[in-house]
């Protein structure tokens, strides 16, 4: 730890004081000292375990995460794993929907309707994504749990740590680092199952077939779990996590916030459970500090809101518990919002308003995004087309005087069932398509197709030498040669000087 050390000293007349001045130690002996420093040193915090309500609905989305991340990449569709990011084909599979690189749009409409979530669930209650669905806390939940099944409780890790190292201490140390480097390696490993078949992943890591960046995405994911999970904890809510810092732009008096009651609670202090404390002079607030002992990140809730609070609510369950075993009512650390602990509202009073202004402008952008998203979704067309002129000739002129432009057609099958395609081509008078007029692609298959677009000599003799426009079209034919849905491309067709 640096530190500097300073002399602090008063210099005095017969006049008038004279100002505070500072000087290194080794200038004067025998003066008061005073060590500043310059660096406090983050304590460990030792979480204690708590039962609930809300510590139950906790539990619920621990177990909900992570059985969708873990178990999703193990689901089967069309033969297929249900969801792949396939980087080597560029093909992402998402059960039925086969998404190319060109429908990133998708990606950033889900971006945009999960901030849009955020904040309209900020605006009403808090910081319920962090306190219930966080990967952080989700994990270091999980992480807590672990190390409480092999330690022990709070106390007797606290008394642990304390002691020296002896080989029980160091077995359970041991033990414990080991299932969470086990977890945290599972962890990485599934993370890059979304991106390699998860079965074939599976096969290389038993033959250490592994390629390099699959084994490091895993190391690097997994390494990430257990330090963000297993040490950092707190550290990566309080002073890594951008949220903290501007949750306070999305609140009002009228969010949904943990609050501590001070009009009921203050003045604080101990009493027997048989004590009335109107009687005895004092709040409801016993000075217990269970509420801080199972706090997450170490903050005293009876001190106010503060940007540390993940609103996981464990204060309200242990305070809750308290009150029931002294006789008082429930809800001294409880769910409300400023304008109803200050004017002492009711829970009617206080849902009265969530339909405000902010909330209601909110709601409806994020209604309009989502129809919009599944609106595009449910008319996108089965196939995508990109069209390609050929640069090693704008136009040439061929036989009989005809003149002609090459082009490449990319088709895209964005479906799992083998199609067939025709491509044609509009308004050029008279002209005529070589190749592209049977094409057949596979289940997902992407093909480029050369294909050359014909003009006779008088009509392009009108046309004028230049670029024209013009329309490439590509039909997706049924089983009896009829078109079932098409995709039209805007292109232009060059007329050589």
């Amino acid at each position: 730890m640096l530190s500097h050390r300073f002399l602090f000293f008063t210099m005095t007349d017969s006049a008038k004081p004279a100002p505070k001045r500072i000087i290194p130690i080794h200038a004067e002996i025998g003066v008061r000292e005073e060590m500043v420093s310059l660096y406090k040193k983050s304590e460990k915090i030792y979480a204690r375990e708590v039962k609930g309500w809300f510590t139950t609905w906790r539990w619920v989305m621990v177990w909900l995460t992570q059985i969708v991340f873990y178990g999703t990449p193990w689901l089967e569709w069309n033969g297929r794993q249900a969801v792949l990011f396939d980087l080597g084909t560029r093909r992402f599979y998402m059960f039925n929907l086969v998404l190319y690189p060109q429908d990133f749009i998708y990606l950033t409409a889900l971006l945009v309707m999960s901030a849009y979530g955020l904040f309209l669930f900020t605006t009403v209650a808090g910081r319920l994504w962090c306190g219930f669905a966080c990967p952080q806390s989700v994990y270091t939940e999980i992480f807590m749990w672990i190390e409480n099944k092999i330690e022990g409780s709070r106390s007797k890790r606290m008394k642990v740590d304390k002691e020296a190292w002896t080989l029980a201490k160091l077995s359970r140390k041991a033990a414990k680092h080991a299932v969470w480097i086990a977890f945290a390696l599972w962890t990485g490993y599934t993370f890059v199952g979304y991106f390699t078949p998860i079965r074939v992943l599976g096969d290389e890591v038993i033959s250490l077939g592994m390629g390099p960046w699959e084994m490091f995405w895993i190391l690097f994911y997994g390494f990430a779990t257990y330090g963000n999970a297993g040490f950092m904890r707190e550290q990566v809510c309080k002073y890594m996590c951008p949220y903290a810092r501007f949750q306070s732009a999305m609140f009002d008096k009228d969010t949904l916030i943990i609050s501590y009651d001070a009009k009921r609670g203050e003045p604080r202090g101990s009493r027997a459970r048989q004590t009335d404390p109107k009687a005895a002079g004092k709040g409801d607030c016993i000075d217990c500090t269970l509420c801080v002992q199972v706090c997450p990140t170490g903050i005293d809730i009876r001190k106010g809101l503060q940007y540390e609070c993940i609103g996981c609510a464990a204060c309200i369950d242990v305070c809750d518990s308290v009150m029931d075993k002294m006789g008082t009512p429930r809800g001294l650390i409880r769910y409300a919002t400023q304008n109803a602990m200050e004017n002492g509202w009711g829970r009617q009073q206080m849902w009265q308003r969530v339909t405000r202004p902010r909330v209601l402008i909110y709601s409806g952008i994020l209604v309009a995004i989502v129809v919009a998203f599944v609106s595009s979704l449910y008319s996108r067309p089965p196939f995508r087309v990109d069209v390609v002129r050929d640069r090693g000739a704008l136009g040439r002129v061929v036989d009989d005087g005809f003149v002609e432009n090459v082009y490449r057609i990319q088709l895209m099958n964005a479906s799992e069932q083998v199609q067939h395609y025709r491509v044609g081509v509009e308004q050029l008078t008279q002209s005529s398509v070589e190749g592209g007029q049977d094409i057949e692609l596979g289940p997902a298959e992407a093909r480029w197709v050369p294909i050359a677009v014909r003009v006779p000599p008088e009509v392009a003799a009108r046309m004028g030498s230049g670029a024209a426009g013009m329309t490439v079209v590509v039909e997706q034919l049924r089983k009896s040669d009829q078109p079932q849905y098409d995709v039209r491309e805007r292109s232009t067709f060059m007329i050589p000087r």
